[in-house]
């Protein structure tokens, strides 16, 4: 349970940093009020599973995947630069929380 808490925890940071970047500065209603929302949800998530994850081990993997996440997304949808170091880098960062999980 604890392991997908945190999973969707790490949805919810890469909604949170979209969001961040469609609020224009905390300029625009909705996507502000998406961005508290989000992120708030997504700490209270990374808590709980914390009970019973390392936090070691789930404050690392919560970053990864809203970094990666958030750097696809990126790419995909906001236009961001893609190139193969840039996707090379992402691929290192999946392999390190995939590999967490099975140490942990």
């Amino acid at each position: 349970m604890a392991w997908s808490l945190l999973v969707v925890a790490g949805a919810l940071e890469i909604i949170f940093a979209v969001a961040m970047k469609s609020s224009d500065g905390f300029t625009r209603m909705l996507p502000a009020l998406v961005t508290v929302a989000s992120g708030l949800s997504s700490v209270l998530l990374l808590s709980l599973s914390l009970r019973s994850l390392p936090v070691g081990t789930g404050y690392a993997v919560w970053t990864g995947i809203g970094a990666a996440g958030t750097s696809v997304v990126g790419m995909i949808a906001l236009g961001d630069p893609v190139a193969t170091a840039r996707i090379s880098s992402i691929a290192l960062i999946l392999a390190g929380v995939i590999a967490l999980k099975f140490v942990g």
